[in-house]
C-alpha cells in the first residue's frame, strides 16, 4: 500500500515545516496536495491513512484536500502532447508511437498549507504557505 509510506513521508514534511516555526506553533486547517493520476497511489486511500496518521498529533483535525493531476504524455517521434490511455498502450495516437515521456501525472507534492499562528498578544493571524514538493 503506496498510500501508508506516502502518508509518512507527508508526515514527515510537515514535521520539518513545523520546526521552522519554532518557537510558535503553527495552527494547520488544510494541507493541499497535487496527486498525478499515473502515482498508483488512491486519494480515498491517501485521505483515509492522513486521518489515521493525525488523529492525536498536532495536526489532528488538518484536512488533506487532494487535486488530482492528469496524466500527460508527449510523443518524441510527432511532438504532440496527449492524455494516454492504457487501452492503446499508452502509445500516441497520432502516429501511434510508445509514450516516452510524461509531462504531468507523476505530481506528488504540497501546494500549499493553510494555517494560523498565535501572535505575541494572543491573537491569531492567517496564513498561506505555498511549497514545492512533498519530500
Amino acid at each position: 500500500m503506496h498510500e501508508v509510506d506516502m502518508t509518512k513521508c507527508l508526515v514527515l514534511s510537515m514535521n520539518e515545516w513545523r520546526e521552522q516555526h519554532q518557537p510558535e506553533q503553527p495552527k494547520v486547517s488544510k494541507v493541499h496536495l497535487q496527486v498525478g493520476d499515473f502515482t498508483c497511489v488512491e486519494p480515498d486511500q491517501l485521505v483515509t491513512t492522513w486521518a489515521a496518521a493525525v488523529h492525536q498529533s498536532w495536526l489532528h483535525g488538518a484536512q488533506l484536500v487532494i487535486e488530482t493531476v492528469p496524466l500527460v504524455g508527449r510523443c518524441v517521434k510527432c511532438e504532440s502532447t496527449y492524455s494516454p490511455d492504457s487501452n492503446q498502450a499508452y502509445r500516441s495516437p497520432c502516429c501511434h508511437h510508445p509514450m516516452e515521456e510524461i509531462v504531468s501525472g507523476r505530481e506528488l507534492r504540497i501546494r500549499s498549507v493553510d494555517y494560523t499562528l498565535s501572535e505575541p498578544n494572543n491573537t491569531t493571524s492567517e496564513h498561506l504557505l505555498t511549497t514545492a514538493s512533498v519530500a
